[in-house]
């Protein structure tokens, strides 16, 4: 372990494990430096809770690297509801060959987020402010991921107008998963998507699996920003 690995150790088992690291390969370097940042500032800016420090790797940052094998590919991003930038840093920084968008409403978040951008050098991701209805018709994308900013039925009135066709829903959810799934399927048929699936999706040995909610979008318009 480096210096700041031992600093956090004590206090997050996972900080600096070489399984973590194997798992994250060559987007180590860049989802460490993150976890520092979030250490350093996550709390005081109030972009996560004062016990989040201590569980960073498992409860944030892995949970948002499941959605990568589910996003891969897929030339465009767009992340919305970014706040402290889970998952869409992490996933940013996994995808390289992916050109990202982070949505964020809220002017502190965003002022975060370009800092932490530049900070990463993430070159692939833009910063916008805004809600989704903000940016109708400025983006239509091949995937939209999202973390804890609102029920399935929600997601689906908000990501469906930035999706294009074919493009898919990514949202990181609990143990309720299957629940919204079956909650959402009449709006989600009516709004045009398809095929809702729930992914158990495993990360590193003893870290519980993350249930990621799959959809695509096979109706609506195409095109390209």
């Amino acid at each position: 372990m480096d210096e700041i690995d031992v600093a956090v150790a004590a206090t997050d088992p996972l900080a600096g494990s070489q399984a973590v690291r194997a798992y994250f390969g060559d987007a180590w370097p860049v989802v460490s430096q993150f976890d520092v940042l979030l250490r350093e500032h996550g709390v005081v800016r109030g972009l996560i809770g004062p016990r989040e420090p201590g569980r960073l790797w498992e409860r944030h940052l892995l949970n948002s690297a499941a959605a990568a094998p589910l996003v891969a590919g897929r030339p465009t991003v767009l992340d919305l509801g970014s706040g402290a930038g889970l998952p869409g840093v992490v996933l940013a920084a996994m995808l390289p060959q992916s050109r990202w968008v982070l949505l964020e409403p809220m002017e502190r978040r965003v002022t975060w987020l370009t800092w932490v951008v530049g900070e990463l050098g993430l070159s692939n991701v833009e910063v916008v402010r805004g809600r989704a209805e903000d940016v109708v018709g400025r983006f239509s994308m091949h995937a939209v991921t999202t973390r804890a900013v609102g029920s399935l039925d929600k997601l689906y009135r908000w990501s469906g107008p930035l999706l294009r066709h074919g493009g898919v829903l990514v949202a990181l959810k609990g143990e309720r998963a299957a629940e919204e799934v079956a909650a959402a399927q009449d709006l989600g048929e009516r709004l045009g998507f398809r095929r809702a699936r729930v992914d158990e999706v495993r990360t590193v040995d003893g870290v519980e699996p993350t249930s990621v909610v799959v959809v695509e979008k096979s109706g609506g318009r195409r095109g390209s920003r």
